[in-house]
């Protein structure tokens, strides 16, 4: 009885690992439809560390969007090199912010609008909204969107173009009904979002792209290349 128990045993763990292993090579391997998304892109910070965008570029990397400030004063250090390379690579390149809720919108597009240089075509401005690595002061919904207004008017009007929202977990729960008509860009790793209405869906969390050590995030775009390219103009 004791041998058989250990039989069954060992058997279930064998059973259990090779589907923990191909759980894992599906998520590492999972890439959407090149037929239905074929623009593909990447979204850094300075956690990506020295990047080599050239062979980024080589890599089936189309567009890139670089963090460029946080809050009303931060700035990523990274940002300024890697807008000025992956644009000499080829890449079309937009900057985020990551928006927090502990200081005026006014301020921190006060602060994005210093950083960011307008002298060349660009993809559209993206806020970022979530509550993971946010302050601890929690916005109720007409607050967040009073702020988020103060932030978007003078973005928008800099740029000349709509901003590009991207609103995940439980913020999207508590936000997603009071946030302005804007694109979204959606968040549903290695699943399908289930509908269409997005014009980036960053679809893996640690993918891998030559060029960069380590993991980085992947997102293909609603559009084929001349979608990309209206939306640089």
């Amino acid at each position: 009885m004791a041998s058989r128990l250990r039989r069954w045993v060992a058997a279930g763990l064998i059973i259990s690992g090779a589907f923990a292993a191909a759980g894992y090579l599906y998520f590492t391997a999972f890439s959407p439809d090149r037929q239905k998304y074929p623009v593909r892109g990447i979204d850094v910070s300075h956690h990506q560390g020295k990047i080599d965008w050239r062979r980024v570029a080589a890599d089936d990397v189309a567009f890139a969007v670089i963090k460029a400030t946080e809050g009303g004063d931060h700035v990523d250090d990274t940002f300024a090199t890697n807008l000025n390379e992956a644009r000499a690579a080829g890449l079309a390149v937009g900057a985020y912010h990551f928006f927090t809720f502990c200081r005026p919108g006014a301020e921190q597009a006060q602060n994005f609008l210093t950083v960011v240089p307008r002298v060349q075509p660009m993809l559209p401005p993206v806020v970022d909204i979530e509550f993971g690595g946010n302050c601890p002061r929690r916005l109720t919904p007409d607050e967040l969107r009073s702020e988020l207004d103060a932030f978007l008017q003078p973005v928008e009007a800099q740029f000349g173009k709509p901003a590009i929202i991207y609103l995940i977990g439980e913020a999207m729960d508590f936000y997603d009904a009071v946030m302005p008509k804007r694109e979204r860009w959606v968040r549903s790793l290695v699943l399908h979002p289930g509908h269409e209405k997005w014009v980036y869906w960053q679809y893996h969390n640690r993918g891998s792209v030559d060029g960069i050590e380590g993991p980085v995030d992947l997102n293909v775009l609603q559009g084929t290349p001349s979608r990309l390219i209206e939306l640089v103009r």
